[in-house]
């Protein structure tokens, strides 16, 4: 089924105007409960509170405030903030063309998917393919509803995405973080570390591996109520705790879950190699010799 606009605009740029649609291009799928009263199973209605008058307020009875201070507001009427709007244009403007691999991904905070509106396909096609060709995106202005984001146009497949992008004080920067630096690994754990990942790796990102096993719990536990079933859902079982991180790189190349073989040749397990070569004092690269003699041998 064909997806339907949530909005038209213009991409302007120079003395060229593209007409576009906006299509979401995400949807969360998330579960969600209710807050019920016990005694009679009523869905509860959230009301607004003033502890100074003690009295339950409607939404007439309430002006917005902009707390400037510990306790101290500014007060906005509805015209006020009206007149503090962007203007209402849903144009796109570019302002400058970056290299695609200088966007950082933190920056993005959602993401849209562009189709040309009526009279408007050429000049789409010629601006995906040119900045295809040129491995550039593009950074610009959007103005809808009210407010005005920083937007960045990229090529997709044959279309156009238009993602919104944070602005630079909304993103904490990494260096913030706590990590460890300049950590000293004996050679024997990186390649450990080198071939877990290898055993673990696919070709291509595959979406449809995944799912969320809580969404899918929930959703099987209210079937259930609504059939007047108890719910029967096996509780997992708690990994064993592996302090040492040599043990833990051998301990999870005898335990890979099962993917779907990439090809026919697929590398057979690691697990003989991590249980009865990989010890403290056998370097991996005596051992490589009699594996290979080993996989020689007629079964």
């Amino acid at each position: 089924m064909a997806s339907r606009a949530i909005g038209s605009g213009t991409i302007s740029f120079g003395l060229v105007s593209i007409p576009v649609k906006l299509y979401t291009a995400t949807s969360p799928q998330r579960v969600g409960f209710n807050f019920l009263h016990e005694k009679c199973g009523t869905r509860v209605k959230m009301q607004y509170y003033c502890p100074f008058d003690q009295e339950v307020l409607t939404r007439q009875d309430m002006i917005k405030g902009y707390e400037h201070a510990k306790d101290r507001f500014v007060t906005f009427t509805e015209e006020e903030l009206k007149k503090l709007e962007a203007e209402r244009t849903d144009r796109v403007d570019i302002v400058e063309f970056v290299d695609e691999e200088s966007l950082d991904p933190t920056y993005i905070e959602s993401t849209y998917y562009l189709g040309p509106d009526k009279g408007g396909d050429r000049a789409y096609r010629l601006l995906a393919d040119a900045m295809k060709r040129t491995g550039k995106v593009a950074l610009g202005r959007f103005g809808r509803s009210g407010k005005q984001h920083l937007v960045a146009l990229r090529p997709y497949r044959d279309a156009l995405v238009l993602q919104q992008l944070y602005y630079a004080d909304e993103v904490h920067s990494i260096d913030d973080v706590n990590f460890p630096r300049n950590v000293a690994f004996r050679p024997v754990e990186e390649e450990l570390a080198d071939k877990l990942i290898e055993q673990l790796a696919t070709d291509k990102f595959d979406p449809g591996r995944y799912h969320d096993e809580y969404r899918d719990r929930v959703e099987t536990a209210v079937e259930q109520k609504v059939s007047g079933q108890e719910i029967n859902i096996a509780p997992e079982q708690p990994a064993a705790q592996i302090i040492d991180l040599f043990e833990a790189l051998k301990r999870s190349l005898g335990n890979k879950p099962s993917a779907p073989a990439q090809n026919d040749q697929e590398a057979p397990p690691l697990a003989a190699v991590a249980s009865s070569e990989l010890s403290m004092d056998k370097p991996l690269k005596k051992a490589a010799p009699a594996r290979k003699a080993r996989e020689k041998k007629p079964a």
